[in-house]
């Protein structure tokens, strides 16, 4: 049942960060809210405690990402519920997999637009930064009108679509 909610969410989630290119409040708060409850509700405070874990554990590890304005707040508050909905071991895979997915996303996006010599040299920037620990220039974060950006959230919902399918087909194999 909550794998079902959860796709639902993500692919909600994933929708509106294609279509708008944001992930709006009205759609995180409430999939906080459902992941927890529902997880009390199959769980009891089993449940309440590992999605309160994964809720905290989406929201720390991302708001670096946020911070240096690599990520959206609406990315991060999605990943915030996607915890709460899955508990923190499934959400390290979703995250992990959303990297490999955003990543092939990235890819494809530099070689369509034919941007690898520009990626390349932000790309140098960016680890010069990171070696003397500054935030990296303007230029290669959100705040460049001129970057290419990745709707990670699209990229998120894919992968939380693509495990739960996975869950039912285990499921249908037992």
């Amino acid at each position: 049942m909550l794998w079902g909610l959860v796709a639902i969410f993500a692919a909600i989630a994933g929708f509106t960060d294609l279509r708008w290119r944001r992930i709006p409040n009205w759609l995180t708060v409430p999939g906080l809210v459902v992941g927890i409850a529902g997880n009390v509700f199959l769980e009891g405070w089993a449940g309440a405690k590992q999605s309160l874990l994964g809720a905290g554990l989406g929201l720390a590890l991302l708001l670096p990402l946020v911070l240096v304005r690599s990520l959206g707040a609406g990315d991060w508050k999605l990943a915030g519920a996607l915890g709460a909905f899955l508990g923190p071991q499934r959400l390290i895979a979703v995250l992990l997999g959303t990297i490999l997915v955003a990543g092939v996303m990235a890819v494809a996006l530099v070689i369509v637009k034919r941007r690898v010599g520009q990626t390349a040299r932000n790309i140098g920037h960016m680890l010069a930064a990171l070696i003397r620990f500054h935030l990296p220039a303007r230029e290669v974060s959100l705040d460049n009108p001129e970057s290419l950006k990745i709707p990670f959230g699209v990229a998120m919902a894919a992968t939380v679509v693509a495990a739960a399918i996975g869950h039912w087909a285990r499921m249908g194999n037992h």
